[in-house]
């Protein structure tokens, strides 16, 4: 039986939201593209490296470990099985053999085989039951000298671009969905530092970096993906229909300013964050 400690996020991450991601990878990882070199310019990863991906979802960063790790090996992790079931679709039409998808919790996952010498996740180790349980736990799978990677969002205010076009939406924004439950938890260089510091980690280092989001063809195009995503969705699933037209209206009025030549692009901001085992 898959060992689970989160409970709530696998039930969420199991049922329509974990399905709404399955469906659209290209649209979410078009949104992160940006961030994907920045990532694995961090974690390093070599031939013959045994890399694990953290929180994989449909499996794009876990094809990129495992075509960089040549001989070794790319495992992804992640509690939702709609998502799993896509990413070894993908990974198969690829023709990718140095891979694996597990589902499971990283918090208590028993992972089996030598250690890991590099982990890495883009935005995946954000969610977990209990932070600096996680974090301990990976170091304990990683082999001596390994390195942990990962990506996670920079606090947000009412100033940044995607803010401003989306102002109109912030009255309603009352609650997260169910998934996105603990996305907020290392918006912090202070509280990222203290998670791994406590989960044993060293050499910690957290680095700002910014590019533009990719949000698709134009600002109705974006407008419809913005629409879609869970947590818009789950907060305006009871707003009249004519008052959600009208706040459609004004969001693709407003993100009209970020169309380019190249399609959507909103700036955005990450942390890139390295350690040490």
């Amino acid at each position: 039986m898959t060992a689970i400690a989160n409970l709530r996020q696998s039930e969420a991450w199991n049922g329509w939201e974990g399905k709404l991601w399955a469906a659209r990878p290209d649209r979410y990882n078009g949104m992160m593209e940006a961030f994907d070199a920045p990532l694995f310019d961090a974690a390093g990863i070599q031939a013959g490296h045994a890399v694990l991906d953290v929180g994989c979802g449909t499996g794009l960063t876990t094809r990129l470990a495992a075509r960089k790790a040549g001989n070794g090996h790319a495992l992804g992790i992640d509690l939702s099985e709609p998502q799993r079931e896509r990413a070894r679709r993908d990974a198969a039409a690829e023709g990718i053999a140095n891979i694996a998808f597990e589902r499971g919790d990283a918090q208590v996952h028993p992972f089996d085989g030598p250690g890991f010498d590099v982990v890495i996740s883009r935005g995946g180790v954000m969610f977990f039951a209990d932070l600096v349980a996680t974090f301990e736990h990976l170091r304990e799978a990683m082999a001596p000298g390994g390195r942990l990677a990962f990506v996670g969002p920079q606090p947000g205010d009412a100033g940044n671009a995607y803010a401003r076009a989306t102002a109109v939406l912030t009255p309603y924004l009352r609650e997260p969905s169910p998934a996105a439950r603990g996305m907020g938890s290392l918006l912090a260089p202070e509280r990222i530092t203290d998670v791994l510091t406590a989960a044993g980690f060293r050499d910690i280092e957290i680095s700002p970096v910014n590019a533009d989001m990719g949000f698709g063809a134009d600002a109705r195009d974006a407008t419809d993906f913005v629409f879609s995503m869970a947590p818009i969705r789950h907060t305006l699933r009871s707003v009249d229909a004519d008052v959600l037209a009208g706040l459609r209206d004004q969001v693709r009025d407003a993100l009209g300013e970020f169309e380019t030549p190249l399609g959507m692009r909103i700036p955005g901001g990450v942390w890139v964050v390295t350690a040490g085992r």
